[in-house]
C-alpha cells in the first residue's frame, strides 16, 4: 500500500479528511462526557450519533470528486 501522489493536497483540501477528524473529536467528547458528571445535561449517545452521521458524510465525500484536488 502506498499513498497517492498528491497526499499533501488531499490532507489539506479533502472534505473526507476534515469530516473524519470531526468524527474523531465527537467520539472523544462522547468518551469524556462521563467525566463531566451531571454538570452538563447532554443525553447519552448524542455525540456518538453525531459521529455516526459525520462518518457517513465522510464516506460520501470520499467518493465524490472535489474541486482543488487533482487526480495524479
Amino acid at each position: 500500500m502506498r499513498p497517492v501522489a498528491n497526499w499533501r493536497a488531499v490532507l489539506r483540501y479533502a472534505w473526507s479528511i476534515r469530516l473524519i477528524a470531526l468524527a474523531g473529536i465527537l467520539s472523544g467528547i462522547e468518551v469524556a462526557l462521563p467525566l463531566a458528571g451531571d454538570v452538563l445535561p447532554i443525553p447519552t449517545g448524542l455525540f456518538a450519533g453525531l459521529s455516526l452521521l459525520v462518518t457517513a458524510a465522510a464516506f460520501v465525500a470520499r467518493i465524490v470528486a472535489q474541486k482543488g484536488i487533482s487526480d495524479e
